[in-house]
């Protein structure tokens, strides 16, 4: 049920954010539609990330049971994957925020990194069961 939910809300929103690209203009949209081109971005990200994640899961256990013996990595779930994926899925989203703004340079790009990884090493502490 999580997969159809996942897909179904990447491929609205990437279709809104399509027709949103297409019909208006940033100077005439508003505040509110930069918002909503930046929400969707965000679900599109989102989307695409979960599946990156669960998918790359499964093809690094496939090459790491040729590889190891003793204990093979496992698969991420998909709610796994998904949790990992809001974290990783605001990166980018945070980046191009901040090069609209024209504020993004080394140090931005450093401090949008140093809260991914805390933000990773915190879901990961509180999904791992």
């Amino acid at each position: 049920m999580l997969g159809k939910i996942i897909a179904i809300s990447t491929v609205t929103a990437g279709i809104i954010l399509i027709i949103m690209l297409q019909m208006t203009n940033p100077s005439t949209v508003g505040p509110l539609g930069l918002l909503a081109v930046f929400f969707l971005l965000y679900v599109v990200l989102l989307g695409a990330t979960t599946e990156l994640l669960w998918i790359g899961s499964r093809l690094i256990q496939i090459v790491g049971r040729r590889f190891t013996s003793k204990r093979p990595p496992g698969r991420l779930s998909l709610k796994r994957a998904y949790y990992f994926s809001t974290v990783l899925a605001l990166g980018p989203t945070m980046a191009l925020a901040m090069l609209s703004i024209g504020s993004f340079g080394i140090y931005e790009m450093l401090l949008i990194t140093v809260f991914l990884l805390v933000a990773c090493l915190y879901v990961s502490k509180r999904s791992s069961h």
